[in-house]
């Protein structure tokens, strides 16, 4: 609920501060005295249109500011999520009027986008204008009304059609995809399939570039490695030529020159030991060149061979990869890809069903869902008559209609309590059209209610709505009405107050009136006055009580400043002080 309101230079209001508390607040004064100023300043913290005139004459720019009570945890939970911060169950909200015509917005004392503003405060505050019956004029508001009135039934009912929804509308949007693109995939296929044929008639192994690179260089340089390793091997142990000895010789020769020095000198033994160590190594690498030298073959033929399967996987590496891992890498992706596309067929079938079932799912939510409202709209038509009349219209007849929308279209499917071969429009929110209608007098037809109805009967008719809906628990927290009495006047005035007060019951009601009858009934009593200095004019608004509030409904009914009118209000109030029926 709203715990306080704070107005600087908003039209004629300098400055104001208006606490507001639980139960049925009213709000009166002279006609110019700036009374929906109040009015304007709580549409603008629900996100309405910033207007530069709002901003008071000779001010830069207006500023409103309140404070709200937010009670219900989802409430909490929806404005943490669109970044306000709720802190012991309060938030501060902000709008900034400037006189260029721009506006800023702010909750939980952080920068918001206006539209974020509104989203945060519609679950907290429904403001109903002089001329805004905003849930009689359109179908969709007349559902939603139906819809918040038909409680648990009716929410489960919607939350198993959403599902079902979705998942149909998934399932057509994959269907789609599969067909829209037939002709792509086939193209695709085929591509790869070449591809396929391409690298399996190669048939390449991990690694087999590098391996006949490294072939094709022996091959080509046979002559070279094995004259180059025998000529290594003959300078390590050849033996053939005693007029020319080899390393081994050589090294023979140093290990016996150093044997018979040890004994003089021990400090030889390492370097004999070495030398015997370097003897031993240089004829296991000697072994070593005289088997490469002799494994050397000059083979043309292979030669050949190798050159042509190397051309082959080049081939494939300049189309399909940097190298012949890469092409066999792109060779599993193909072949997963080919799976894939064969079973797109298969799956084009199954999904087609699955369309067909996901449809007839929908049908049998959608009806389940028609039925729900059907029962609600009987309640809901019943409970608004009642209403109406305790609200001076006893003769009024009211019916909540519930009718699926038929028709053909991609949006339709298959109705499942129709007749035979209907079809229903399936929308985000059901198959349905919901209509309040209204038969005023006895022997008229029922018509919808902003046909049907006067303006002051439109605002009776929304008031017991509010009510009806309100005591079924699915209202929102605060309800500000600015003159839901035009149109209205005497005995139906008192009756209209009495409504508003038994709404109060269950949330906080702020109401702007011009009726006594009305405003007889408020827990609390706010007027708004008007002052001047001749030049400036400028309003304020405080609460009334005792002899002053006394004095106010007397100024209402035309007897101000009389000690009859005085006598007519106490009267009144002392009438509508009585509980409401």
């Amino acid at each position: 609920m709203i715990e306080e309101i704070r107005i600087r230079d908003l039209g004629v209001i300098e400055e104001a501060t208006v606490s507001l508390h639980p139960g049925l607040t009213v709000l009166t004064g002279e006609t110019g005295a700036g009374k929906t100023m109040l009015v304007s300043s709580i549409e603008l913290l629900l996100g309405s249109r910033a207007d530069a005139a709002l901003v008071r004459t000779g001010a830069q720019e207006a500023a409103i500011d309140a404070v709200l009570e937010v009670a219900d945890p989802e409430l909490a939970r929806a404005a943490d999520d669109a970044g306000a911060s709720v802190e012991d169950g309060e938030l501060t909200v902000s709008r900034v009027l400037r006189s260029t015509g721009r506006s800023r917005a702010y909750a939980g004392g952080r920068t918001v986008p206006v539209g974020t503003l509104g989203e945060i405060t519609q679950g907290l505050v429904a403001l109903h204008g002089q001329a805004d019956q905003w849930r009689l004029r359109q179908s969709a508001q007349h559902r939603e009304v139906l819809d918040a009135y038909g409680g648990d039934p009716v929410r489960e009912a919607a939350a198993a059609f959403a599902k079902a929804r979705r998942a149909w509308v998934d399932a057509r949007r994959e269907l789609d995809e599969l067909t829209t693109s037939e002709q792509a995939r086939a193209q695709e296929l085929d591509a790869l399939t070449y591809q396929l044929e391409q690298v399996d008639g190669v048939d390449p192994r991990p690694g087999e570039d590098l391996e006949l690179r490294a072939e094709s260089e022996r091959l080509a340089h046979a002559d070279d490695l094995r004259l180059g390793s025998a000529r290594a091997h003959a300078a390590l142990a050849d033996g053939e030529l005693p007029e020319r000895p080899d390393t081994l010789a050589l090294l023979a020769t140093a290990e016996q020159s150093l044997g018979p020095l040890v004994d003089a000198d021990p400090g030889l033994a390492p370097l004999r030991d070495r030398l015997v160590e370097l003897r031993a190594l240089v004829a296991d690498v000697a072994a070593d060149l005289s088997s490469y030298s002799a494994s050397i073959e000059v083979d043309p033929a292979r030669l050949d061979a190798v050159h042509t399967r190397r051309a082959a996987l080049t081939e494939l590496t300049r189309r399909y990869g940097g190298d012949v891992d890469a092409v066999l890498a792109r060779r599993d992706r193909s072949r997963a890809r080919v799976l894939e596309l064969q079973q797109a067929d298969d799956r084009l079938g199954g999904m087609a069903e699955q369309v067909e079932s996901a449809a007839a799912e929908v049908a049998r939510r959608a009806a389940h869902l028609t039925a729900a409202r059907t029962a609600a709209a009987e309640r809901l038509g019943a409970r608004v008559q009642e209403e109406l009349r305790r609200l001076g219209m006893p003769q009024a007849v009211v019916e909540v209609s519930v009718t699926p929308t038929t028709g053909d279209g991609p949006d339709s499917v298959p109705a499942a309590d129709l007749e035979p071969g209907d079809r229903v429009v399936v929308g985000a929110h059901g198959v349905d059209v919901v209509e309040i209608r209204l038969s005023a007098n006895p022997g008229s037809p029922a018509r919808p209610v902003t046909q049907a109805a006067s303006g002051g009967e439109l605002s009776r008719i929304m008031l017991a709505l509010e009510v009806a809906v309100a005591d079924a628990g699915a209202s929102v927290p605060t309800f500000v009405f600015d003159e839901v009495d035009a149109g209205v006047g005497g005995k139906a005035g008192i009756d209209v107050g009495a409504r508003l007060q038994a709404l109060a019951r269950n949330a906080q009601v702020l109401v702007v009136t011009h009726l006594a009858q009305v405003a007889a009934h408020a827990d609390r009593h706010l007027v708004v006055r008007k002052s001047t200095d001749g030049e400036v004019t400028s309003s304020d608004v405080s609460e009334v009580s005792g002899e002053d509030r006394l004095a106010e409904l007397a100024r209402m009914m035309g007897g101000a400043g009389t000690s009859a009118g005085l006598r007519h209000a106490e009267e009144l109030l002392d009438a509508c002080r009585r509980p409401a029926g």
